[in-house]
């Protein structure tokens, strides 16, 4: 029913299994996967990660204390149930939009030059002067990272571990296997959730306690 409210998105399958799902994607090609994570046999999870590269997954549940493992496996974003149609179509605008990223040519992509307090970023056969303060949030997005500033996306060739460790702790920390936030922009936090703006950012399961104790925790004991 969403996806029919939706516009340029088409319903080429609908499985409720995972065996059917794989026959289809080895036969077929497809842009974008709406996955739950609670099903019989494999999980969502698991499944997605025999999912073809180029594919986007969303997740969809109805159990919130799942939706930051989806970020473990790539996801491009997750939908609690019951879903509405809002939600529904900025998850598909987000995908729609990497999708286009991803097919123009960004392998020349790269960061230049580290100093204390900004780098360069060589894209769009331009060089960008990005100051760390500026910076909201970093992710990963299969081979590539998407920074994500103030006023603009640039997309690099670089995973978001490198990138990690080449940023000042003391205003960097990694959330999920996908996000590298500037704790400096966060404005509010949940147990599973960062909010910087209008971006709901996952925290992941294995860096939840060290966020909370290092950024969250002390930071406010600290005032």
């Amino acid at each position: 029913m969403l996806i029919d409210q939706t516009d340029n998105l088409d319903l080429i399958g609908s499985f409720n299994n995972s065996g059917s799902a794989t026959k289809f994607l080895a036969k077929n090609g497809v842009d974008l996967i709406f996955l739950d994570i609670q099903m019989p046999g494999i999980n969502g999870i698991d499944f997605a990660r025999t999912i073809p590269k180029e594919t986007f997954v969303i997740f969809t549940t109805a159990f919130s204390e799942f939706a930051t493992d989806s970020y473990e496996v790539d996801a491009i974003d997750y939908l609690i149930k019951p879903v509405k149609l809002e939600r529904f179509q900025k998850g598909v605008n987000k995908a729609r939009t990497y999708f286009k990223l991803l097919k123009a040519d960004y392998r020349n992509n790269n960061i230049e030059t580290f100093t204390d307090d900004h780098f360069f970023v060589k894209a769009d056969r331009k060089i960008f002067k990005i100051y760390f303060n500026r910076i909201l949030f970093i992710e990963g997005l299969k081979d590539y990272v998407v920074m994500h500033t103030e006023n603009q996306k640039l997309i690099t060739a670089m995973n978001i571990k490198t990138i990690h460790d080449q940023l000042p702790k003391n205003m960097f920390v990694r959330v999920s296997k996908s996000y590298v936030i500037n704790a400096r922009h966060i404005e509010s936090v949940d147990n599973n959730t960062v909010y910087i703006g209008e971006n709901e950012i996952p925290i992941g399961t294995i860096y939840r306690d060290l966020f909370f104790s290092e950024f969250v925790t002390k930071k406010i004991l600290s005032r």
